[in-house]
C-alpha cells in the first residue's frame, strides 16, 4: 500500500526545514534504516533514515527546497510494482465554521472529542505504517512510547501496544460549559524595528534556518535573562606543564592515542567545579530552580552558518584522553554537519573559548536554558607579582556569564575562584 513520508521533526524547536538534498531517487529500493535525505533543520544539517521498507515511488519536494513544514508529504512509498497515485493525499484543514448568534437557552455541553494520531497540525512523530497501523486498530498514537529517532512511533512499538491485554480504557469526561466572559481587548503586538535603509553597495546573503535561530535564541537571552559576570585572571604554566607530560605518554596512533589541548583541560576542569558546587549546574524555572544531577558540558564550535554546542556528558566522570578524543570527532562532525540530535540538545553549561584567535578577554552570552557560561581567553605572558617580585607568568582571562535568578554574586565567585584554583593546581584533575 502506498504511503507518504512525511517531513519528520529533528529536535523539539523544529517547525519547519529545508530539504536539503534527496541521496535515493525515484525508483530506488528502501529499506528500514537507510538514509534518504539531508535536511537542515534549526540546529543542523542531519541525515534521515528510512523507517520502513519499499519503493520510492515519488518525490514530492525536491531538494533544496526551504521552509517545508513538519509532517508535510515529502515524497511516496510504494510496494513494488505499485503506482505513486494510489498514496493517500494531504488532507487540508477546515474552515473555521463561523460565529453563531448567541441563544438565550443554555447550549448543550459539547463531547470531547478524542486526539487523532493524524492531521497537518499533529506533532506526534510516527511512521507513516505506524500511523496507519493505530489508525486501522483503533489505538491512540499519543499514548504510546515511540523507540525511534528522537522518540519517534515505529511499526515495533504498535505491535508492542496491540500484544498487551486490551485494559477498560476510562469514559472521556464531558466538558463543562465554561460560564459566559466579556471577551478580552486582543493584546496590541509589539512594534517592529523598522528595516534599515541601506543606499551603499551590498550583497544581501540569505539567513540560514541555523543563523535565523541563533539570533532568536541570542536575543531572547539578552532580553530575559538577567546576566551578569565575573572575571578572573588564572595562571596556566602548571596546566601547561601537565599537558606536556601527558602528551608525552601518548601512543603514536591506535585507539589509545591522544592529543590534549588546553580547552581539554579546561572542559575538565569546569566539570569539576560544577560537581563541587552543584548549584550553578542548574536551569531556572517559575516553580523551582532545577539541578542536573550530571554534569554535562555544552562546548561552542564554530560552523559555516554560525555555532553550534556539542555536549560532552558526565564531563566530570570522563578522563582527560577521552574528553579529547570525544571532542574532536563531535567538533569534525559538527563542522560537516552530522551531528545527531542528542549530541548537541541539552547541556548544564557551556564553554566558549577563544583563545585560538588571541582574544584577551570577552564575556559570552548564556545559552538558554543553562544559567552559565564561561568565556576563556588566550593564554599569554603576563608581568605577575609574585611574594611581592615582579615575575613573568602565561596568565589567561575567564570570564563567567551567569543568569542572577539562579547564581547569586557570592557563588559565582566562589565557583570561578574554585576553577582557578583547579586549573592552577591541576594535579588534583588526575585524581
Amino acid at each position: 500500500m502506498a504511503t507518504n513520508i512525511l517531513m519528520p521533526a529533528l529536535s523539539p524547536t523544529m517547525t519547519e526545514g529545508t530539504l536539503a538534498r534527496w541521496l535515493k531517487a525515484e525508483g530506488d529500493t528502501v529499506k528500514a534504516g537507510d538514509i534518504i535525505a539531508e535536511i537542515e533543520t534549526d540546529k543542523a544539517t542531519m541525515e534521515v533514515e528510512a523507517v520502513d521498507e519499499g519503493v520510492l515511488g515519488k518525490i514530492l519536494v525536491p531538494g533544496g527546497t526551504a521552509g517545508v513544514k513538519v509532517n508535510d508529504p515529502i515524497a511516496v512509498l510504494v510496494e513494488p510494482g505499485e503506482s505513486a497515485d494510489a498514496a493517500p493525499k494531504a488532507e487540508a484543514p477546515k474552515p473555521a465554521p463561523a460565529p453563531e448568534t448567541p441563544k438565550t437557552e443554555p447550549a448543550a455541553a459539547p463531547k470531547a472529542e478524542a486526539p487523532k494520531a493524524t492531521g497537518a497540525g499533529d506533532r506526534t512523530i510516527a511512521s507513516p505504517l505506524a500511523r496507519r497501523m493505530a489508525a486501522q486498530a483503533g489505538l491512540d498514537l499519543a499514548a504510546l512510547s515511540g523507540s525511534g529517532p528522537n522518540g519517534r512511533i515505529v511499526k515495533t512499538d504498535v505491535e508492542a501496544a496491540l500484544a498487551k491485554p486490551q485494559a477498560a480504557r476510562p469514559a472521556p469526561a464531558k466538558a463543562e460549559p465554561a460560564p459566559a466572559a466579556a471577551p478580552a481587548p486582543a493584546a496590541a503586538p509589539a512594534p517592529k524595528a523598522p528595516a534599515p535603509v541601506i543606499t551603499a553597495p551590498h550583497t544581501a546573503v540569505p539567513n540560514s534556518s541555523i543563523r535565523k535561530v541563533i539570533a532568536r535564541r541570542l536575543t531572547e537571552s539578552k532580553q530575559t535573562i538577567p546576566h551578569f559576570y565575573v572575571t578572573m585572571d588564572i595562571e596556566i604554566d602548571a596546566l601547561l606543564k601537565l599537558r606536556s607530560q601527558l602528551n608525552a605518554t601518548s601512543p603514536k596512533d591506535g585507539p589509545g592515542a591522544f592529543k590534549l589541548s588546553v580547552n581539554d583541560l579546561v572542559i575538565k576542569a569546569a566539570a569539576v567545579a560544577l560537581r563541587r558546587l552543584p548549584q550553578v549546574n542548574a536551569t531556572w524555572t517559575e516553580e523551582a530552580i532545577l539541578q542536573y544531577h550530571d554534569v554535562d558540558i555544552s562546548v561552542a564550535v564554530s560552523i559555516p552558518d554560525g555555532l553550534i554546542t556539542p555536549i560532552i556528558r558526565k564531563a566530570d566522570q570522563t578522563g582527560l584522553a577521552s574528553i579529547s578524543n570525544q571532542m574532536k570527532d563531535l567538533a569534525t562532525r559538527a563542522k560537516s554537519g552530522k551531528l545527531k540530535p542528542e549530541e548537541f540538545q541539552g547541556g548544564g553549561f557551556s564553554i566558549s573559548n577563544m583563545g585560538m584567535y588571541g582574544v584577551r578577554d570577552f564575556a559570552a552570552i548564556i545559552n538558554p536554558p543553562q544559567a552559565g557560561i564561561l568565556a576563556v581567553s588566550a593564554g599569554e605572558q603576563r608581568p605577575v607579582v609574585k611574594d611581592g617580585a615582579l615575575a613573568i607568568a602565561t596568565v589567561m582571562t575567564c570570564t563567567l556569564s551567569v543568569d542572577h535568578r539562579v547564581v547569586d554574586g557570592a557563588l559565582a565567585a566562589e565557583w570561578i575562584a574554585t576553577f582557578k584554583k583547579i586549573v592552577e593546581e591541576p594535579l588534583s584533575l588526575m585524581l
